[in-house]
């Protein structure tokens, strides 16, 4: 019976289940199988396991296998519409109406095919060989009473296994026994996620005597979990031992590694956890191969293309549509011209169908299919093969290797981690960017704090500094305390609570209060030795890190914990200069998470007091506090009002005495929660909120994350660039903008509009707590906030010395914001604005960050940049054109879904206007070049069809047209590509409007692309008419007219010659490999010339080339021809440049002939002396430019113009009188500011 009859007989039958059989998923012929909502696995047990069918622990993170690659390799190759062209091309050169051999097309098709596919093999091999050096990694495995070595490969799940210090874990693992008392096991995860702190985990205590081999082969248990997922910090299941069920939580689990492939063959990276401080462990492995966390966790970076390749794409299809015109213009020619009125031409009654005049039709499409293969050359087969090539040096050694972008600090080089954006990085228009650990160095340093409506330290920030000097307040340098402590981490200063000066104070009650709870409240572990000076702490963010630094300096000293208890030496508790060390029992730990915002912990006094300690945001805070205290509520939230605005950052303290009944009957509750298999983390919170109430404030911390260093700087010279820069954080209004002004976002020159829900309207409406009215409002008002600034802003952006424009705008009103009846009014303010500076507080998630950035991208198509250093900026990061990942301190997620990893925010500098801006030069001119030089080939073959009645008769050997681009004018240009240099880096820093020539795309525009179509033409009419009407009068040595291979390979040869001497008219530096490629392609064809000449084999057509260079050398004719040829078709080129730099010039040019004398000019007295006054980066610097390298003469034209002296002196301030030159020439520029 089928599976559709069975499911009818079920459902006809008499007395069955009509609703159990409506509840199934049934599909045509077979039910479908529904996946377990728990996976059950017996430890210890093969055989049991087997039933399952669990996944093998192999991995592969390959594209191909053996027998996959052909095939699909092949498909990604012909995913490209031009490797079709040409694919189309040899299929047709292999009929009988073809004009030339097949071989000569196929040949360089299949050559530049390998070329592609060798390297995707090769790319891939290095996975492969990656995945085989994990899979063959060896592990200790439970088997016969002993532990026997076997490959990770070969785990299976269920089975016991010991890892040794510093191993990493083959699979994800339930830790069982540890070596460490109490079942501890010390890990670090900065492989994983970047984090160098280790982190606690702790066996369950059932299971601590499982670490011999004899007692591990007793454990017989069951888990209960959750099926296989991506969630690398969460675990929800249960551990069945006998009778007993005990709850598994993430601090059990210890994650595999894994093999992540960063980029193409520059490195592979293994990443994972690894075993540290323990002599080893015993587990039992839970999920295997790809179904472990970290495998099913990794990301895959979403394709981007650059614009440029997209714009290449409709040069492409220009091309296309040039061809198919040369082709139909051909054949209706063909069409037209074939009679057999020509005698000569024998077009009897049997002549073949591509010339027989009664069948005109049948003529019109086969020549189409022959000149569609004659002009085929048109379409440059080897472009992508040079761009990739281009690129992927672009990336691996300039990019990379730039000591420029290369953090000492941290050993962290710049690294591309693709290379198909490379020219995208220079016309970035648009950058967003988050703050902390972006702008910020994400090095908390304890700075001041608020204990019992007592403000404490004397200190002043950056951001406190900016704002005085924006009011134009003097600022006094603030005299440090003698004996201040300063620790990296604490960086606090007032007499009035070091040393235990804080006995001495009316509120010392509440000084100690606080200080235990930084001591107490947290998830720090201390390493190392156990005294004040060398001990050192590894915490899960640094803000912990430095609040248990400052419980230590204040004689709060955490120096030890156990998964149950923490000891802290306290300092003048008792009396003054006295110690004792006091243990508290750590009963709970309700976690931080960016819902909660928070976190507690229950601990018992060594008296049996039971107290909660709770920290947290101020706004979760004062939430949950005990009512009463409204005098010391307001005064603290004053001294974070104030903290916030000093750029500082704010945690508030709390805690709350408990009962022991409250206690008890609470912690059945958690105890139930935890053990929880569904909505574990729901319930746990709901469970925390029970206990987390009528708290009572003890006080507030203010942690400083000081500005990385240059990022003022930086942001000012990419904001000369004309790049407009939105900064997305989670700040207070006062506080997004100080930080602002601080790295000169904003400035007071600036007309500033501020769109903020903090409005007395928006309070009142939202004390009424109507949650429809409150929204409906809001939009309104954001609205007439929008209205009014873009009634507003078009007075100070039509005034050429207009103010620039910021706007500051809250997360709330930016929801509003970003709805579609309200989008196009924000973007059409930002786009309006001729330098716009954003910065967008109050942007927790991740979510808004996206929708910015989409905003823009799509709305506005323009070029976007997203750079962040958390797992949270990761969709702003993918949603942008370029995605930035800082290599910071929160992690690595950032940087694994970026394009391009750099480590601190200030080298974005060199990335965008020094690599990038050269890269969009470089491929312009490559991408330029090829155009001319396949265009102005092309056309000679295109007139000489007019002399041969539109038959498709070749003009060039089939070898000819096939070896252009592949062989006689490859090299050179992939050499301008990777060498050209306008500007030296430091006037590419120097000069940042520069950059916004690629901002206006000034060099791939349809403009260029004419002009360059008319320099082709130019030329193919000289290379065709100048050569075929000379060589009519001409005669070799035994005085016989030359013939049409002659005359061919004399066009040929100026052609190569030709083209490749216009592609050093066109570079700004012409270096020794500028030289030698050029010379070596002119040299490779008369060499291939000679070889080719001199053999005849009788493969041979009997039109062939054999002894015609020898009979062309031979006469004075070739020489006098090679040497007019090019001269005349040059000549048009160089009085159009010449012209075009005196008159007409680009930004760069300028800068060029302002500082073309520089290098002669400055002596080595006057460099030494430069030198002596030069800060560090800048000495580092000249130090790195000082390194032996290739060194670039300036060429171009860069020759005297008397039209620039007055220009050159407006730049220093002098006056020189205007010559005649310089009307010319201001009236060139008027005509030049028109828009296009």
């Amino acid at each position: 019976m089928s599976g559709w009859e069975a499911v009818n007989s079920q459902t006809s039958q008499p007395g069955s289940s009509v609703q159990k059989t409506l509840s199934r998923t049934v599909t045509l012929g077979r039910v479908q199988p529904q996946t377990p909502a728990l996976r059950t696995i017996f430890c210890n047990d093969r055989d049991a396991n087997f039933a399952h069918r669990h996944k093998g622990n192999s991995i592969s993170t390959t594209k191909y296998n053996i027998f996959t690659f052909l095939p699909k390799g092949l498909y990604e190759q012909f995913r490209r519409v031009a490797n079709l062209y040409f694919l189309m091309v040899s299929i047709l050169s292999a009929t009988p109406y073809s004009p030339v051999n097949p071989v000569t097309n196929m040949v360089p098709f299949s050559l530049v095919l390998l070329f592609s596919l060798i390297k995707e093999a090769f790319e891939d091999w290095q996975r492969f060989q990656n995945d085989n050096a994990i899979n063959n990694t060896p592990v200790d495995v439970l088997q016969a009473q002993g532990w026997e070595t076997l490959q990770w490969k070969k785990l299976q799940v269920g089975d016991i296994i010991r890892v040794k210090q510093d191993g990493f874990f083959p699979a994800d693992i339930l830790l069982l026994a540890s070596t460490n008392a109490d079942g501890v096991c010390y890990i670090e995860t900065a492989n994983l996620d970047g984090e160098t702190n280790l982190k606690i985990r702790k066996a369950l205590e059932k299971t601590w005597d499982y670490l011999t081999p004899e007692k591990a082969c007793e454990f017989k248990g069951e888990v209960q979990c959750e099926q296989p997922n991506n969630s690398l910090y969460t675990f929800t299941g249960n551990l069945a031992i006998g009778n007993q069920t005990l709850p598994l939580s993430p601090n059990q689990i210890l994650l595999r590694v894994f093999s992540e492939h960063l980029f193409s063959i520059i490195s592979n990276v293994v990443k994972g956890c690894s075993l540290k401080n323990t002599d080893f462990i015993v587990g039992s492995v839970i999920f295997t191969g790809h179904e472990t966390k970290v495998m099913m966790n990794s990301m895959n970076v979403p394709s981007k293309r650059s614009t440029l390749e997209r714009k290449l794409d409709r040069l492409i299809l220009a091309l296309f549509s040039t061809l198919f015109c040369m082709c139909l213009l051909g054949a209706i020619g063909s069409g037209i011209f074939i009679d057999r009125k020509y005698f000569y031409l024998g077009l009897g009654k049997n002549v073949e169908d591509q010339f027989n005049p009664d069948r005109r039709f049948m003529v019109f499409i086969l020549t189409m299919l022959t000149l569609l293969t004659l002009y085929s050359t048109l379409i440059p087969i080897s472009l992508y093969v040079s761009i990739e090539t281009i690129k992927f040096i672009q990336s691996s050694q300039f990019i990379n290797k730039d000591l420029n972008m290369y953090h000492a600090e941290t050993n962290t080089p710049a690294s591309a981690r693709t290379s198909n954006l490379n020219e995208e990085l220079g016309q970035v228009e648009y950058i967003f960017s988050d703050k902390t650990g972006t702008l910020t160095r994400n090095l908390m340093e304890f700075f001041k704090c608020s204990i019992g409506g007592e403000i404490y330290g004397t200190g002043m920030t950056e951001i406190e500094r900016g704002v005085a000097a924006r009011k134009g307040i003097k600022v006094q340098e603030v005299q440090t305390s003698t004996g201040a402590v300063r620790e990296k981490g604490f960086n606090f200063d007032d007499v009035r609570l070091m040393r235990g000066a804080w006995r001495n104070e009316p509120n010392h009650d509440a000084c100690k209060e606080f200080f235990r709870c930084l001591a107490i409240c947290h998830t720090v572990l201390p390493e190392g030795d156990m005294s004040p000076e060398k001990i050192k702490y590894q915490a899960a963010s640094p803000d912990e890190a430095a609040l248990v630094l400052a419980a230590k300096n204040f004689g709060f000293f955490f120096y030890r914990r156990t998964p149950t208890m923490i000891y802290v030496r306290e300092s003048h508790v008792e009396r003054m200069g006295k110690t004792q060390d006091a243990s508290y029992e750590i009963l709970n730990v309700l976690e931080f998470n960016s819902t909660r915002k928070r976190q507690s912990v229950v601990c018992r006094y060594p008296d049996g007091r039971l107290v909660l300690y709770c920290k947290g945001a101020d706004t979760v805070i004062y939430e949950r506090l005990r009512s009463g205290n409204d005098d010391l509520n307001k005064v603290t939230r004053d001294h974070l009002e104030q903290f916030g605005s000093a750029g500082l950052r704010t945690l508030c303290l709390a805690y709350r005495d408990l009962a022991s009944d409250l206690y008890e009957s609470w912690n059945e509750k958690f105890i139930k929660a935890k053990s929880s298999l569904r909505d574990r983390e729901k319930r746990l919170d709901e469970v925390a909120e029970l206990i987390e109430k009528e708290l009572i404030l003890i006080g507030a911390t203010a942690i400083e994350d000081k500005l990385q260093e240059g990022v003022p700087s930086c942001i000012q010279t990419l904001s000369k660039a004309g790049i407009k820069i939105w900064v997305l954080t989670g700040d207070k209004m006062e506080t997004a903008i100080n930080i602002a002004y601080a790295c000169n976002l904003l400035n007071n020159e600036m007309k500033q509009f501020v769109i903020s829900s903090e409005t007395d309207a928006i309070r009142e409406v939202e004390e009424r707590g109507d949650q429809v009215e409150i929204a409906l409002f809001i939009k309104d008002e954001v609205k007439k906030q929008l209205t009014q600034c873009l009634d507003e802003a078009p007075q100070y952006f039509c005034s050429p010395n207009g103010p620039k424009l910021g706007l500051v705008i809250d997360g709330k009103c930016l929801m509003y914001a970003l709805d579609p009846s309200l989008r196009i009014m924000l973007l059409t303010l930002s786009l309006n604005c001729a330098s716009y500076s954003v910065w967008i507080k109050g942007l927790h998630t991740a979510k808004k960050g996206y929708a910015v950035t989409s905003l823009v991208k799509k709305g506005a198509h323009k070029i976007t940049l997203g750079i962040g250093d958390g797992a949270n900026d990761v969709s702003m990061i993918q949603a942008a054109h370029i995605g930035i990942g800082i290599s910071g301190l929160e992690g690595m997620q950032a940087v694994m879904a970026s394009d391009f990893a750099i480590a601190q925010f200030r080298f974005l500098e060199d990335l965008l206007l020094v690599h990038g801006r050269w890269a969009y030069i470089r491929l312009c001119k490559v991408v330029m070049y090829f155009f001319y030089k396949n265009l102005a080939f092309t056309l000679t073959q295109f007139w000489f069809t007019f002399n041969t009645g539109f038959s498709g008769q070749r003009f060039y050997d089939d070898w000819f047209q096939s070896l252009y681009n592949v062989i006689f004018t490859a090299l050179p240009v992939v050499f301008v590509g990777l060498f050209d240099k306008d500007i030296s880096p430091s006037l590419s820093k120097k000069y940042p409007e520069l950059y916004k020539e690629g901002v206006k795309n000034m060099f791939f525009k349809w403009r260029v692309v004419a002009i360059w179509a008319f320099f082709a033409v130019y030329h193919s009419l000289v290379f065709f008419y100048f050569i075929s009407a000379s060589s009519t009068t001409s005669l070799d040595r035994s005085g016989k007219m030359f013939g049409l291979w002659d005359v061919s390979t004399m066009a040929f040869t100026c052609v190569v010659v030709t083209t490749n001497l216009r592609l050093l008219m066109m570079c700004n530096s012409i270096t020794k490999w500028h030289c030698i490629s050029v010379g070596g392609s002119i040299l490779v064809w008369f060499l291939f010339i000679s070889l080719y000449s001199a053999i005849m084999t009788p493969l041979d057509r009997n039109d062939n080339m054999y002894w015609v260079i020898y009979i062309l050398m031979g006469t004075s004719y070739f020489y006098v021809t090679l040497l007019l040829v090019p001269v005349a078709a040059l000549l048009v080129d160089f009085l159009y440049l010449s012209v075009q730099r005196w008159f007409f010039p680009y930004d760069y040019q300028v800068v060029q002939e302002i500082h073309k004398d520089d290098i002669h000019s400055t002596g080595l007295s006057d460099l030494l002396e430069l030198k002596q006054h030069l800060t560090p980066d800048e000495a580092r610097s000249y130090e790195i430019s000082q390194l032996p390298k290739e060194v670039s003469k300036h060429t171009g034209f860069a020759f005297d113009s008397p039209g620039y002296e007055s220009f050159f002196a407006s730049q220093f301030s002098k006056y020189v009188p205007p010559k005649a030159w310089d009307v010319a020439r201001r009236a060139s520029m008027r005509s030049k500011a028109t828009p296009n």
